[in-house]
């Protein structure tokens, strides 16, 4: 099936480059749009691959003292897009709702004038429940904490990860890949590559990191053959995969994935 979903940038923006601004390091939160500009075969700058220079970007964006300008609000953490001179936003699902139709991830608005918005709602669930939750599992208590200060709590949480959560969400994209909107069970909706694809793959990505004992057993089940398949679907896409291989593509450590065998019932 095409992996194009509707049409590329349109004339008037196609002059106009596009920065990525996020912490170095990882891939946490910026990964998805990074996810969207390599699978469309889309020129951007990345400023976390200048590790000084990336991280005082992203603190000058969000020093306290950085009021924003005529046409865009400051923004309160990264990512942030810079698209030309203009234009500045943030938040991962609103910069996917924005590069979506730019970026030919998203159907024609011509041919489907809902289409953009069932795929945002379909992004905004993979990242409440298999990003969101994946990182409140090793630090339940407090953000400001660190791992270690709460680990009792993680591991709460973590068993009720692993036996509730996950079971719940990934059933769920299993159930939408089974589903007539799909049109075929290869992607999410419409029978074509869209940036939600990219997520779930980023985040089932992620979690195999985070909890690869749980996820293989998951994977062995046979119950969540579709999502699965897709996660090796769109990391065999010729520019994914071409990515995946790059030293762009940021490492696992301390983001949202983390490793922790306590955590993927190896305390068990």
């Amino acid at each position: 099936m095409s992996t194009r979903a509707s049409k590329r940038q349109k004339p008037n923006d196609a002059d106009k480059p596009f920065q990525l601004i996020y912490w170095p390091g990882v891939p946490g939160r910026g990964e998805h749009i990074r996810l969207a500009f390599e699978a469309s075969g889309t020129p951007y700058t990345d400023v976390s691959n200048k590790t000084d220079a990336g991280a005082n970007c992203v603190l000058t964006q969000i020093d306290s003292s950085n009021t924003g300008d005529d046409h865009n609000p400051p923004a309160l953490a990264p990512p942030m897009l810079k698209h030309g001179d203009d234009v500045l936003i943030s938040q991962t699902p609103n910069i996917l709702l924005y590069l979506g139709p730019k970026l030919g991830l998203v159907p024609d608005v011509n041919d489907d004038p809902v289409g953009a918005y069932h795929i945002n709602a379909l992004v905004l669930t993979a990242l409440d429940g298999l990003s969101n939750e994946a990182h409140d599992v090793h630090h339940p208590v407090a953000v400001s904490l660190y791992y270690e200060d709460q680990k009792p709590e993680a591991l709460r949480k973590a068993k009720d990860y692993r036996e509730v959560r996950l079971p719940k969400f990934l059933g769920y994209f299993e159930r939408v890949l089974a589903g007539p909107a799909s049109k075929g069970g290869e992607y999410l909706y419409g029978g074509k590559l869209t940036y939600a694809d990219l997520v779930l793959f980023q985040v089932v990505d992620g979690l195999s990191f985070a909890f690869p004992k749980r996820i293989g057993k998951m994977k062995e089940s046979g119950k969540y053959e579709k999502v699965f398949g897709l996660h090796e679907r769109v990391k065999g896409l010729e520019k994914v995969k071409a990515y995946l291989e790059s030293d762009r593509r940021p490492k696992y450590s301390e983001g949202i994935y983390r490793h922790y065998p306590e955590l993927d019932e190896e305390g068990e």
